[in-house]
């Protein structure tokens, strides 16, 4: 699905709601992969950075800046009077004990957030953040999550809430716009479920690749990706990479490409090697897996045709070739990205937000 009309015109403003208690690898994390969307993946993969469709900004109650729980120094962008019409709201975990009382403590942050969600904001809350977002009041009568260890403390503290601690991620309230996840990594859940919830899932799947984020991931290969840049140096070898984008799945495809090049097969090879960093061979595999990829992504053909598609007659040597290159069959590839499709394809229809008129501009 599209991004939002909105996003043609400016990026999304995602507000990273920063206390002293939050931790910095959940609130510089989530900064990275906002920060990404629309720009990195074009520049990975064609060397290229795209327009960023979104503009995560660090807010605090006060200017100045302060340590965070492990240490790391931060520095706001904006206080919580300055944010005043943010589209997307997140709240990284708080490193507090699970018994520690918060109640009164974020006067000035809760009533931002409050203000915000009212405003038309999606709120969203990373493991113990939860807390937070339950002190501001927005939670009442809605189902949430939150990290195992604080369960129990908070379905205490905030009797109105109905705690859910066997789920990873909790979507609730009017139009789905209170968004809960729980422990540890499962901000990248969430990160994910709002990308795909705004831009698209097309778009939550290049980040879940670029940054190697899964619901159950197992090693980084499943993720890893062809990059797509061209080699420039040397003007017959980019020839070469651009033809064979076209025509990887033709019978012979090194000796067409040398055919097509012009060179002998010696001299193009010493080439081809010395500009990509791959034999000609490699590179061909390459890409006819990422093409096998995504078919196994997005479609039910049978690893069989998968396999024809993309040039190789032989499917049991294509399974070896996939599974030796990629970490998983073709089988287990399949399933992995379904069940991510699957979330995804929730969030995108969980319900976009409709903006309010005060809330922009």
């Amino acid at each position: 699905m599209p991004r939002d009309s909105r996003h043609t015109r400016q990026p999304l403003t995602v507000a990273l709601l920063a206390v002293p208690e939050t931790t910095a690898s959940t609130l510089y994390g989530m900064f990275d992969v906002f920060s990404s969307v629309g720009r990195d993946w074009a520049f990975v993969t064609t060397g290229m950075a795209g327009e960023p469709w979104a503009k995560p900004v660090v807010v605090a109650e006060t200017a100045e800046g302060f340590r965070a729980a492990n240490g790391v120094h931060i520095q706001p962008d904006l206080t919580v009077a300055d944010c005043l019409a943010p589209d997307l709201v997140c709240i990284p975990d708080l490193f507090v004990a699970p018994d520690e009382d918060i109640r009164g403590r974020y006067a000035q942050a809760t009533a931002w957030l409050r203000q915000s969600h009212a405003r038309g904001a999606t709120v969203a809350a990373a493991c113990s953040g939860t807390l937070l977002l339950a002190e501001a009041g927005l939670l009442d009568g809605c189902e949430v999550t939150t990290h195992w260890a604080y369960c129990d403390a908070l379905q205490a503290a905030y009797p109105a809430v109905s705690v859910q601690g066997a789920r990873v991620l909790v979507a609730s309230g009017e139009g789905q716009r209170l968004l809960t996840s729980g422990g540890g990594t499962s901000w990248q859940d969430m990160a994910l479920f709002l990308v795909a919830r705004f831009f698209g899932q097309e778009e939550a799947i290049h980040l879940a690749r670029l940054y190697l984020l899964d619901w159950h991931v197992h090693g980084q290969l499943p993720f890893s990706s062809l990059s797509g840049s061209r080699q420039i140096a040397d003007r017959q070898i980019a020839l070469a990479q651009s033809w064979i984008a076209e025509h990887y799945a033709r019978p012979h495809a090194v000796a067409a490409m040398v055919a097509q090049s012009g060179l002998p097969e010696r001299s193009f090879k010493r080439r081809f090697r010395k500009a990509t960093g791959m034999a000609p061979i490699d590179y061909v595999h390459a890409l006819r897996l990422e093409e096998a990829k995504q078919m196994l992504e997005t479609g039910d053909v049978p690893v069989e045709a998968v396999a024809t598609e993309i040039g190789y007659e032989d499917a049991s040597f294509f399974r070896r070739l996939f599974r030796r290159k990629v970490g998983l069959s073709p089988s287990e590839y399949r399933r992995r990205f379904r069940a991510i499709r699957k979330a995804l394809r929730q969030a995108e229809t969980a319900g976009r937000p409709s903006p309010h008129p005060e809330a922009r501009s």
